[in-house]
């Protein structure tokens, strides 16, 4: 887009809901990094996953397209090379691709598109969390009360692996020479991700007894709706809290937080110490957002803004400096944005955007985003598109949700039902908005074949109910 190609680094985090920054209007956590880094660039508020889960979201990353074109459904459906990643796009191109951290793809041993990969994280013995593949009717899921068991201050090997990841991403960037060649490099870390135990020195930063509660948490305020009582009756996590252990666990996601924004300020100081600032785009973005309680809803898979909006901020060459983008952006617009700062033509056609040219862009309201679900605890599949001030939810075989985010933020307010004539013509431009990408009822009963037959490759509904229980991936040194 603008002049020689530059280097590319790409900072992921895991389970950052998007308000939780100070540059994005939260009063309370301190992220002066990230704060730093939009304002010597730009912010983008309406950034969403093309999925609330993990595994689908990074294989969507990688690929540059929606998950039921590439059809990495779910957490047992890893990334694994056969779908051309943007990564190896630049690296044929002559561009030395390297990851260091979480990538939550199959195996080290498939070509993922990387000159090399440095203590990665992949899915459990190249398989992934099987239990997610038995949608209806669902298996009790006995993990979910880990959540609330593990909170407060003190160490986890998610926050001694988020240390180990910037030391080798600090060793990475101090041996390379300016000007030796162009390069792309993808920083991952975990934090916030559950469990919810902060270093102390961050946990401390945050005092219980005055953190905010979830929104909407009052059972009068929760959603009455088919699919979301599947979703909270598998992922049961809201059972196992009390309040002291809900501000507990609001805390030490703050701190987590905090802790994860420390890890990048090393390593921005780390690309300023080499020298390659000036030639470096930098992209900061998360899998995926996190509920922490609002609604009645803990982690993800759902499709509310706290779940499905992700935090996005560009900075470098080509990047406005202290802008602020209403379009709603994707994570998909990271593969084009990579093919842009390092000059290398796509190989195909994306359905993303360059997010330098979205930048420098009026903002467009009418621009739609589209995020969908197919995992652990859903009997149907579920699709999202968000334009301007609205939000609509499909969920097949059930009644859709339809949400003035302008008027109502919160998403208190179900408006699919409301006979005003705004909200008729929003659920008719939402379902049309939604069918101009895919064939939602085509793309469910394809993805429930497609996990029929990955249940039986792996000997069975039985296996997959029993073969790994777990509520979050052990890192590679466990």
């Amino acid at each position: 887009m603008t002049g020689s190609p530059k280097n590319l680094l790409l900072l992921i985090s895991d389970e950052h809901r998007r308000d939780a920054m100070g540059c994005a209007g939260h009063p309370l956590i301190q992220t002066p990094h990230l704060d730093a880094l939009a304002a010597r660039g730009t912010l983008f508020e309406n950034a969403c996953t093309p999925s609330p889960m993990c595994v689908p979201a990074r294989a969507a990353i990688a690929c540059g397209d929606h998950v039921h074109r590439i059809g990495h459904w779910d957490s047992a459906t890893p990334y694994d090379g056969r779908h051309r990643s943007w990564m190896h796009t630049v690296r044929d191109a002559g561009v030395e691709t390297t990851s260091i951290g979480k990538l939550h793809f199959r195996s080290a041993q498939d070509d993922n598109g990387f000159s090399r990969e440095v203590m990665p994280m992949h899915v459990v013995d190249g398989v992934g969390w099987t239990i997610g593949l038995l949608r209806d009717p669902a298996p009790p899921f006995d993990a979910a009360a880990e959540l609330a068991a593990d909170v407060g201050p003190g160490r986890s090997s998610y926050t001694d692996y988020d240390l180990a990841i910037t030391a080798a991403a600090e060793e990475w960037l101090a041996g390379r020479e300016r000007g030796a060649g162009p390069w792309a490099t993808v920083v991952s870390l975990v934090s916030p991700h559950y469990p919810l135990v902060a270093p102390p020195d961050y946990y401390a930063l945050y005092d219980p007894a005055t953190v905010d509660m979830p929104v909407g948490y009052d059972a009068a305020l929760r959603p009455d709706h088919p699919e979301l009582r599947n979703i909270a009756a598998f992922f049961d996590y809201d059972r196992h809290f009390d309040e002291a252990r809900l501000r507990a666990a609001k805390v030490a996601y703050y701190g987590l937080t905090s802790f994860m924004d420390a890890c990048i300020g090393r390593i921005l100081a780390a690309l300023e110490a080499s020298g390659q600032a000036q030639d470096t785009v930098v992209l900061y973005v998360s899998d995926h957002g996190e509920m922490l309680g609002d609604l009645g809803f803990w982690t993800k898979q759902v499709m509310y803004e706290s779940s499905v909006g992700v935090p996005m901020i560009a900075a470098g060459p080509g990047v406005p400096v202290g802008r602020h983008v209403k379009t709603a952006t994707s994570l998909i617009d990271l593969a084009p944005t990579a093919m842009d700062v390092t000059g290398v033509t796509a190989e195909r056609a994306l359905p993303g955007s360059s997010l330098r040219g979205l930048a420098h862009a009026p903002d467009d309201p009418d621009r739609t985003v589209f995020s969908e679900y197919h995992d652990g605890g859903s009997t149907t599949g579920t699709f999202m598109v968000r334009w301007g001030r609205w939000k609509y939810v499909a969920y097949i075989g059930h009644p859709p949700q339809l949400f003035d985010l302008e008027a109502d933020p919160h998403e208190l307010t179900n408006r699919a039902a409301d006979p005003d004539p705004s909200s008729r013509a929003a659920l008719a431009e939402g379902d049309k908005r939604l069918r101009a990408i895919c064939d939602p009822e085509a793309v469910n009963r394809r993805c429930f074949a497609d996990q029929s037959a990955r249940i039986a490759s792996l000997g069975g509904a039985e296996a997959c109910a029993t073969r790994f229980g777990f509520n979050h991936t052990p890192t590679p040194t466990e």
